[in-house]
């Protein structure tokens, strides 16, 4: 399976993100009202210049406290993204998230972003994969 078929199987593909400059208690507060575990960082809303997630968060709020929630994103977010593209397999984005030990990757088309895909997304396509080839075995075995 593509990227690009589970980008069309998600009811809403739009991709939430915050500026830089903007304050980690404001990117937490987007996080809990969107119900997201992580949000792109874009000066221009279109290329992503990192990703903050609730681990980044929960790590720091670990060692300072809230005094974290005053920083900027900029300061908290991972800079060094790894992407995929629509035509991305399922098989080497879960190779690169559970390499990389990350839970969502940026989907860029000619460097601006289409999409945003989570482990989730990745563990459901591939559950619906097996579920497909469980029905075409059990179809060759009745011989239907």
């Amino acid at each position: 399976m593509l990227v690009q078929t589970m980008l069309n199987a998600k009811p809403n593909n739009a991709v939430i993100t915050i500026g830089p400059d903007a304050s980690v208690a404001q990117a937490t507060a987007i996080l809990s009202e969107k119900r997201i575990g992580a949000i792109i960082v874009s000066a221009d809303g279109t290329t992503p210049d990192g990703i903050l997630s609730e681990r980044d968060i929960v790590r720091e709020l670990g060692r300072r406290g809230a005094a974290c929630l005053d920083d900027k994103v900029r300061d908290l977010m991972t800079s060094s993204l790894v992407t995929c593209s629509p035509s991305s397999t399922v098989d080497k984005i879960m190779a690169d998230m559970t390499d990389g030990r990350f839970r969502h990757m940026p989907v860029l088309v000619d460097g601006a972003m289409v999409g945003l895909i989570s482990i989730g997304d990745v563990v459901k396509a591939r559950i619906d994969d097996l579920a497909h080839e469980k029905d075409a075995l059990q179809d060759m075995i009745m011989g239907r």
